[in-house]
């Protein structure tokens, strides 16, 4: 299901992730020794920043985001690591989520961000642009997670309602 709703994420009717304008698979395979699916994604996004940024920046509000994902049949667990590839020259944000499920029939969500602003220059606009980025980033991490539980949700419904569909016709 948490596999499932990953792919779907990025959809229509997730509300809180309006923000992503498109998403491109640009590779998917199953490793023939693990069993583990990676997939590398471009995520499109329509991006507000404080002016300031944006002017330092070329003053560009649609940015792009390489994810790469991982999906453990053994241990279920769904890993993925995404970097910005727009600003990278000025900035780097290097996001992991991983989701696991728990001995309680539930999933554990982790999630760490790293974000450093490599620009040369003053510290002062260093940790600038690294408290800007940190600050649009937190926003977008709970928009996130709310929209996911959303579009998991959906998921399971959809789920159940089609294994009750199975059982009738069977």
């Amino acid at each position: 299901e948490v596999s499932t709703a990953n792919w779907r994420k990025y959809c229509p009717w997730n509300d809180k992730s309006t923000h992503v304008i498109a998403v491109d698979t640009l590779s998917r395979y199953v490793d023939a020794e693990s069993g583990i699916l990676r997939t590398e994604r471009l995520i499109t996004c329509q991006q507000t920043a404080p002016k300031w940024l944006l002017a330092m920046m070329g003053g560009k509000e649609t940015s792009h985001v390489l994810e790469t994902s991982y999906v453990d049949p053994q241990s279920k667990k769904v890993t993925m690591c995404s970097t910005n590839l727009t600003f990278a020259n000025l900035i780097a944000v290097q996001e992991t989520v991983i989701y696991k499920p728990t001995s309680d029939a539930k999933t554990e969500f982790q999630q760490e961000a790293k974000v450093t602003a490599v620009c040369g220059g003053w510290q002062k606009i260093k940790t600038a642009v690294e408290e800007a980025t940190v600050c649009q980033f937190q926003k977008n991490a709970i928009k996130g997670r709310e929209g996911f539980e959303a579009v998991l949700e959906m998921s399971r419904v959809a789920f159940s309602e089609e294994k009750s569909r199975q059982k009738m016709m069977a």
